[in-house]
């Protein structure tokens, strides 16, 4: 099992996020600590880490196996989400 952990910029991101996505995004998260390479994940071009759709919204994360880490990195939705 993977520990999560959130970066600032997630963290902002999650609180301007209303219900229903923000339960969906909550579960998507949780379920990474089980298995952080679920059905639909995508390797970043141009940089590291890993993204999973729920609905609209992208979750961008890294995996660190050594130490079995899963860093949330950003949450957003499609359209700004790959501008940092």
């Amino acid at each position: 099992m993977y520990e999560l952990q959130y970066k600032k910029k997630a963290i902002k991101a999650l609180a301007k996020i209303n219900d229903p996505y923000y339960s969906a995004i909550i579960q998507a998260i949780d379920e990474l600590a089980e298995n952080p390479r679920p059905n639909g994940y995508k390797k970043l071009t141009g940089r590291s880490g890993y993204r999973i759709r729920v609905g609209t919204y992208r979750i961008i994360y890294d995996i660190f196996d050594t130490t079995l880490i899963v860093e949330i990195v950003n949450v957003g939705s499609r359209g700004d989400i790959y501008e940092d």
